[in-house]
């Protein structure tokens, strides 16, 4: 019998929101995939949410109490805040997120745990081969477009959420509001070393319902502000600074022609709408680069309690310094507790 006060290998977060399957039988299932990867694990379930059925189908599952553990949120506070609650409560180095539906085989995630290597922080699933209908390719490969746009990253599934990381990687990684999808992008401009694996897709993974006019505005809206996090986080004058330069130069531009007709050409400023608009512009421009300035503040007032590295490795030298034949020593590798 496992003794319930070891630490575990591997701590499992399945948060549960409003998109839940058969929450007992799927944990049973990726319990059996981890005994069939061999490492010690424990799962922890996090409802958003006071939910009577699912935390009564829980303590009627096969998975015993040794290896789950139930969060019950409050109130429903969204699927990051989830996360972070189970990343508070893991008590091992490796951590994996698993969904509360079915998104890949519960049997490829020994590939998963099997994949994770010291040269890795963080490994994220990829469900192939893909299904779905034409207008769900078409909307995920917009999607995933748009993203690589706008960041500079690519990833080919952001909606999976089957995934492997570190300790360090949770610690690093604050999530809030939606940004659970974006957590590999995060994890990537925090300097950690980020790879996508396929693993072979639930034939049950299917959604149900159908995409609002509110989820794409909150989905490109998501995208935006990872924009704004992935590039100009430190440095928001490069950015509104840019743009309030572009949109008073314009304006400048209008005025100065205007007056140029005005003082040589005879031609009347009144009831001239681009006056108007020249001038707008000269205003909108100041006000956006001092929105970036009022940023630069910020940021120069708080960069004493701001780390903007992540340290990969701490590499003790020989005493001598002399013997190139051996190997520096590594006092800590990512993923190094995994027994394979």
């Amino acid at each position: 019998m496992t003794d319930a006060r070891a630490t575990p290998e591997l701590s499992v977060i399945v948060p549960v929101g409003g998109r839940v399957d058969d929450l007992a039988m799927l944990i049973g299932e990726y319990a059996d995939a981890f005994d069939a990867a061999r490492v010690s694990y424990e799962i922890i379930a996090v409802l958003d949410g006071r939910m009577d059925r699912v935390l009564d189908s829980l303590h009627g599952g096969r998975v015993t109490a040794e290896r789950l553990r139930i969060i019950e949120l409050s109130r429903a506070f969204g699927e990051s805040a989830a996360l972070m609650a189970g990343f508070d409560a893991a008590r091992g180095e490796i951590l994996v997120t698993l969904p509360a539906y079915y998104q890949v085989e519960p049997r490829a995630i020994p590939k998963l745990v099997a994949a994770l290597s010291s040269d890795d922080d963080m490994l994220v699933a990829v469900r192939w081969p893909r299904a779905g209908t034409f207008l769900e390719r078409l909307r995920r490969d917009a999607f995933h477009w748009l993203f690589a746009f706008v960041s500079r990253l690519k990833y080919r599934d952001l909606g999976c959420g089957v995934r492997i990381f570190t300790r360090e990687v949770a610690d690093e990684i604050p999530l809030y509001g939606d940004q659970h999808r974006f957590m590999p992008a995060l994890a990537q401009r925090r300097g950690f070393r980020v790879r996508e694996i396929e693993l072979a897709q639930s034939p049950k993974d299917r959604f149900r319902g159908r995409y609002r006019l509110r989820e794409y505005l909150h989905g490109f809206l998501d995208v935006l502000t990872v924009f704004f996090l992935v590039r100009f986080t430190k440095k928001p004058l490069r950015f509104f600074g840019t743009v309030g330069f572009l949109a008073a130069g314009f304006g400048g531009i209008f005025v100065a022609v205007l007056v140029v007709q005005r003082l040589f050409f005879g031609i009347p400023l009144a009831d001239r709408p681009a006056l108007l608009l020249g001038s707008l512009l000269v205003v909108l421009g100041v006000q956006v680069f001092a929105l970036g300035l009022v940023g630069e503040l910020i940021i120069f007032t708080h960069a004493s309690d701001m780390k903007e590295y992540t340290i990969r490795s701490v590499i003790q030298a020989s005493e001598t310094g002399t013997d190139r034949d051996e190997e520096p020593r590594t006092l800590r590798q990512p993923g190094e507790r995994i027994v394979r």
